[in-house]
Order: structure tokens, then C-alpha cells, then sequence
């Protein structure tokens, strides 16, 4: 049934009507002096016993027992019992209390006492209505059940299901405290554009959109590492930012079209030592929540005490699969003998270094629950990273896995022009031959490593799954507070 038919809404609107016409809109109130809240009158209920207080928020349940009420007021912080008496009030002010419905946002003050029952509560001595709720909350406040209307209309989830509030409240502490920790060290916070010319820095499909005045389209950007490296190039030895990507692919409980990451550079050092500073911003955020260095995933105990694990790509892949990628460096057909002797056939990948990362990501992956640093990446899967000295089948790149998920990934940035331009040429073959996902070149980018970017180590940290893990949710769903949701006739 429409709501906006139901009884129970059409009495809720009754009841508003009413108000109005007696002059009590609660819509015309401004504003409230709120001077404590839930949890910290419970806190220093010693302290504050006696004394007089403001709070407000939405009423939650009620008990009432003729002349006297009790009722739960959920605020910001959590939930407080509140107690009404006929006698204190009078009856005029007692009997609207009486009308306010579940979900009503009240504004009342008070003072703190203790009842019988032992429970921290306010003695109500004034209360006004600050909002009506025409809108029935879930049944019987036990909390939203549907998991897509959870998402869809978060803000029920979040006033049913203490433990999202929390969720959220611990991801801007992740936040928080990542920021701080990069701030300490000397990095710069920065902002690069979302809107792009060219989609560059990730192998992604991009999202289109058209300027107007400018007549021309532009790209959501997918990574804004080369404008960060541009930075880089112009004396900001240290930058990063936080912020939102875009990429143009599949939903999942691991990805979301719109998702934030951190992404920092670092002139004058190598991915070995992005290595350590990743280990390092991992184990400040998991302080930063609370937690301890042993956490829990999803019924399962992961250690994020340093160091975690660390292997070259070639050695997982030798480790999970006992087939040696080091035995046949570069040599193509012997990589599609390999990948078909482990049950993997479908190739739209014809090299070494490509069959190698489809060996690893089929087969390796999720093996990797434990915090594990992989190492050396095949130089086709990395057109941004630089060659390592006595290899050119590799490049110095690491991602970082945990609960089988990417959650991390670096390279000792390539700041040779030559090589850049060359890299970029042979995705634009590969864009052109059907790779939608293909890096576009980008010739200014190229011009501004021509004026000489110092040896940098960059990374990137997907905020989205660094919460996931800290917070033990299962989806990436559970930790974007509006997360992309087909439109409801759909």
C-alpha cells in the first residue's frame, strides 16, 4: 500500500494538522539549545546526577501507565530513558506527550536521575515536539531487515542498526587518523580534478560525460596519479590525496562504481619503502578503531602486527600452483603450457607476463587471508611502473592482500619519458584491438616527465575495503554509506 495512504500515515497527518492549526507547527521551531547527549550523561551520571539537562533526538519507545511515562529517546550518540510524570508536567503538556508518535523528534529538558530499576534516566520537566514523523519506523524497532532497503534508505538503517552508525563512525576514524599519520610525516594534502580529458592512471573503463559550454567530453576520472606525479615533477616532494574514483564496471561485494581511495607519492624513494609505509598506515588505522593487532574477519582471526608476509609474484604462484614462472622468463609458449596444466584454457592473454597475473589471480588470490605483501609484478600488467634493473619482464609493483582482497598497490613510479611514451603507444594497440580498459595516452603527462621527475614511490589504499576489513563487514556495500543501487522499478 502507498504510505501516503495508509492509516497510519494519514493519522500521523491528521495529528500534524492539528498542531498547525492550534499554532504549534513543530516544522516552524529553528532551532534547539541541545547541552548533553545520551551516552555521556551515562558516563558521568556521578557528576551530573541532579543537575539539569537539554538533549534531543527521536522517540523510540514509550510505556505509559496512566499518570506516568516512560519512553527511549535516541540521540546521536545513543539511546537514554526518559520519564514523564502528569504531576510535573500538567496535564495539557502531558496529554500532547501522549499524542507524540514513534519516530517524533522531541527536544526536552530535565534532570539526571537514577530509578529503581538502577537505569540512568532524565526526569522530564519540559518537552517539545521538534518534528513530526509521518513515516512509520520498521516494526516494533527490531531493526531493517532487507538488506536493499538497508541501502537504499541508509537513514533507517542507521536509526534501526546501532552497529552501522558504528561502522560509519569507525570509517571517518580511519580516515581521520590516516590523514593525520601522512600529515605527520610531511605530506602535502591535495586535490586534483574529477573531471578529466583523458581517463589515465589505472587500467579501468571510465564513466563519459559531456561540458556543456565547452562542448567536449570528459571522463570521470578513474586515478588522479598523473596529476599527482605532475606534482612531483613541479618540487612537491610528498603529496597525496583522499577522494573519490570512478570506474565503469561490474557490482559486487567488492566493488562499487563510485569508491574513495588514498593515493600518495613520495619523491626519492622506491617501492620498498612505500612497502614499509604501507605496513605502517595499515597497523596506525587498525589502532586508530580501537582494535587490537588480532582481529576477526568474518569468523576467522587475522594478525595485522608487523611485518606481514612478503613474496614475489613467481614465488606465490610457485607456492599455491608448485609451477615455476621463473623457470620460462618471457617465453610465451611455455606460459600457455603452464596456466592449461592448471585447468586454465581461456586465453585473451598471449605473453608471459600476462598468463602469469591470470595464473595468480585465478589460483593465488584467495589463498591470501593473512596480511600479505605481493612483489614484482609482469611489466603488461603495469604501464606506470618502472622495469626492474635486471629484468625487464618486471616491474618493482606491490599489492597488498588480506581476507583474499586487494587492498593496496604501489610501484616505483617510471619517470623515464622514452619509456613512457612507448608504454603508452602500446595501449593505445591494445585499446584499439578491443581493450576497453587500455590506458589513452597522455602527452602532456609524457611533456611534464620530460622536464625530469625524480626516482618516486606511489600508492594507492582502497579506503572502501581498509573498512571493510577494520570493521569486520562482509560487502563493500556495508561501508559506503549511499552505495550505488539500481533505480527501484528496476
Amino acid at each position: 500500500m502507498n504510505n501516503e495512504k495508509s492509516e497510519q500515515y494519514q493519522a500521523r497527518l491528521k495529528k500534524l494538522e492539528i498542531l498547525q492549526g492550534n499554532g504549534e507547527d513543530p516544522f516552524k521551531i529553528t532551532k534547539f539549545d541541545v547541552n548533553s547527549y545520551s551516552e555521556d550523561i551515562k558516563a558521568n551520571f556521578e557528576s551530573l546526577e541532579g543537575s539539569s539537562v537539554k538533549i534531543a533526538g527521536r522517540l523510540t519507545r514509550r510505556r505509559s501507565m496512566g499518570k506516568v511515562s516512560f519512553a527511549d529517546v535516541l540521540d546521536s550518540k545513543g539511546t537514554i530513558q526518559i520519564y514523564l510524570k502528569l504531576d510535573s508536567l500538567g496535564e495539557s503538556e502531558y496529554k500532547k506527550f501522549l499524542d507524540f508518535d514513534i519516530g517524533d523528534i522531541v527536544g526536552l529538558e530535565g534532570k539526571v536521575f537514577k530509578t529503581k530499576r538502577e537505569e540512568i534516566s532524565v526526569n522530564v520537566e519540559k518537552i517539545t515536539l521538534l518534528a513530526k514523523s509521518l513515516q512509520q519506523l520498521p516494526e516494533k524497532f527490531h531493526g531493517l531487515q532487507d538488506t536493499d532497503l538497508r541501502y537504499r534508505r541508509r537513514y533507517l538503517d542507521i536509526i534501526t542498526n546501532p552497529k552501522v552508525k558504528e561502522t560509519f563512525i569507525k570509517r571517518s576514524l580511519i580516515v581521520k587518523t590516516m590523514r593525520n599519520y601522512l600529515d605527520s610525516l610531511g605530506f602535502i594534502e591535495v586535490e586534483t580534478p574529477m573531471l578529466n580529458l583523458i581517463a589515465g592512471g589505472a587500467l579501468a573503463r571510465p564513466f563519459v560525460t559531456h561540458h556543456n559550454a565547452l562542448d567536449m567530453d570528459l571522463f570521470l576520472r578513474i586515478a588522479p596519479e598523473l596529476y599527482l606525479k605532475r606534482l612531483i615533477t613541479g618540487g612537491m616532494d610528498k603529496v597525496y590525496e583522499i577522494g573519490r574514483q570512478f570506474r565503469n564496471e561490474g557490482i559486487s561485494i567488492k566493488h562499487n562504481p563510485e569508491f574513495t581511495t588514498m593515493e600518495l607519492y613520495q619523491a626519492y624513494s622506491d617501492y620498498q619503502q612505500i612497502m614499509e609505509l604501507t605496513e605502517n598506515i595499515i597497523v596506525e588505522c587498525n589502532k586508530g578503531v580501537g582494535n587490537s593487532s588480532e582481529i576477526e574477519y568474518q569468523g576467522e582471526k587475522i594478525n595485522l602486527s608487523a611485518p606481514f608476509e612478503k613474496l614475489s609474484m613467481i614465488d606465490a604462484v610457485k607456492k599455491y600452483t608448485n609451477v615455476d614462472f621463473g623457470s620460462f622468463v618471457g617465453d610465451d609458449f611455455e606460459s600457455k603450457k603452464a596456466a592449461r596444466s592448471l585447468g586454465l584454457d581461456r586465453f585473451g592473454k598471449d605473453t608471459w607476463g600476462e598468463i602469469l597475473m591470470m595464473v595468480f589471480e585465478e589460483k593465488v588470490e584467495e589463498n591470501l587471508f593473512q596480511p600479505t605483501f605481493i612483489y614484482d609484478f609482469p611489466a603488461d600488467s603495469s604501464p606506470l611502473a618502472k622495469c626492474k634493473p635486471d629484468n625487464r619482464h618486471l616491474v618493482e609493483r606491490f599489492e597488498f592482500y588480506v581476507t583474499g582482497r586487494e587492498l593496496a598497490n604501489a610501484y616505483s613510479e617510471l619517470n623515464d619519458p622514452i619509456d613512457q611514451r612507448k608504454r603508452f603507444m602500446e595501449q593505445l594497440r591494445a585499446r584499439e584491438s578491443g581493450d576497453e580498459e587500455a590506458n589513452l595516452p597522455d602527452e602532456d603527462f609524457v611533456v611534464a616527465l620530460e622536464h625530469g621527475m625524480p626516482p618516486t614511490g606511489g600508492l594507492g589504499i582502497g579506503i572502501d575495503r581498509l573498512t571493510m576489513l577494520l570493521t569486520g563487514s562482509p560487502s563493500i556495500r556495508d561501508v559506503i554509506i549511499f552505495p550505488t543501487m539500481k533505480s527501484v522499478k528496476d
